[in-house]
């Protein structure tokens, strides 16, 4: 089956709007804060690292059965190569021009953002490129990778023996990180080997808790059949739940309860925090649940197919400019006239659409980077 045949104009859109979410947060402007988790207590990280495990499960859940399992396995190690070098890229920006650059022109967004780096270079660079050490904005792809690594192992064991099994560990292991699995575990290995890295600089999304959103995704995706229709019992308490969630985000802001750290922790992002779930899978009823009427009313959004179409250069794209912008502009703390900051997002919109357009002229015209792991075929 062609790569078109395979794709479904409506999750690559979705995929679009996640990274046009992901921007307006990341760029260091007035908008930041405000347009953040705009859905109620979930953000455009859940939304594409979901729709990222969905896309796999389908696709490569369907290379498993079309040519075999090992055809998949060096599908995904293929996928995770060519991630791995695109995080590499991004470091080797970061270490370098972006870093003189904060120290140059005095922005403490980015000398803040590169702290461990300034502190001991030497040993940000090796872990780094380990991916055990991970700075804000850089912290998404060594997750990505993880899991794309785990994920033949996953769909082999759930195309083979079922998924009960493997949705049942990913479910205690989420469970374990509510309660500190990940910093008991760093802890130990600290003791252990005097490894120097701070817990917080090895990136701020919590695996063990990110891992189940992924399994889910995957599940979903490998089962190539369509979504499940909710009952009214179902799609009843995840509308009003959603519609909650929604009003408290945006009447009390980010923080769902100041000065009660508890409250927080339920809603927490990096860990996942159980009412942060509850979120997410609300938002997730009533998108499947709308979305047929959605796509019959709602014109093509096609700029947003475009960006979902690339969504690696275009994630990587925004993370370049926002470094850029940060180096040269400050970070949300600096104030500008609103004039500035509604040039910046533009400018970074043009951007991200010029990459998209110019990756797809690329392959239309027939180059595409030869990342082909050792006897495995070429991915798409």
């Amino acid at each position: 089956m062609s790569n078109a045949h395979q794709r479904r104009w409506e999750l690559d859109a979705l995929r679009g709007l996640m990274l046009v979410l992901m921007t307006l947060t990341h760029m260091p402007t007035m908008y930041s804060l405000p347009s953040g988790q705009p859905f109620g207590f979930v953000s455009a990280a859940e939304g594409f690292v979901f729709l990222s495990a969905y896309m796999a499960g389908r696709v490569y859940g369907g290379r498993a059965r079309r040519d075999g399992l090992p055809a998949m396995q060096a599908a995904f190690h293929s996928r995770a190569l060519k991630l791995y070098l695109c995080q590499v890229g991004l470091l080797l920006l970061a270490f370098t021009l972006i870093a003189w650059l904060g120290v140059y022109n005095q922005q403490g967004g980015v000398t803040g953002l590169l702290e461990f780096f300034f502190i001991d270079p030497g040993t940000a660079v090796v872990a780094a490129v380990l991916l055990l050490h991970n700075p804000p904005l850089l912290d998404i792809l060594p997750l990505y990778i993880a899991l794309m690594l785990l994920s033949p192992w996953l769909l082999r064991r759930g195309l083979q023996r079922g998924w009960h099994g493997v949705l049942a560990v990913s479910a205690l292991l989420w469970l374990a990180q509510q309660w500190g699995l990940g910093q008991a575990l760093y802890e130990g290995f600290v003791q252990g080997t005097g490894f120097s890295v701070p817990y917080k600089d090895m990136g701020a999304f919590h695996g063990f808790a990110w891992q189940a959103l992924w399994v889910a995704g995957l599940w979903l995706g490998a089962r190539q059949q369509p979504l499940p229709r909710f009952p009214w019992w179902l799609l009843v308490p995840a509308t009003l739940y959603a519609a909650g969630m929604l009003l408290w985000r945006h009447m009390v802001g980010q923080d769902p309860m100041p000065g009660v750290p508890a409250v927080g922790q339920l809603l927490d992002k990096w860990s996942l925090g159980p009412l942060r779930v509850l979120n997410f899978a609300s938002v997730f009823v009533l998108l499947v649940s709308a979305g047929p009427w959605l796509k019959r009313v709602l014109p093509r959004p096609l700029p947003l197919e475009l960006l979902g179409r690339n969504s690696l250069s275009v994630f990587c794209a925004h993370v370049v400019i926002a470094l850029f912008t940060l180096a040269f502009f400050g970070s949300t703390e600096v104030v500008r006239p609103w004039t500035t900051d509604v040039a910046l997002l533009a400018s970074a919109f043009a951007g991200l659409l010029a990459v998209a357009m110019a990756v797809e002229t690329l392959e239309r015209t027939g180059w595409r980077p030869a990342l082909v792991w050792p006897s495995g075929p070429q991915v798409r």
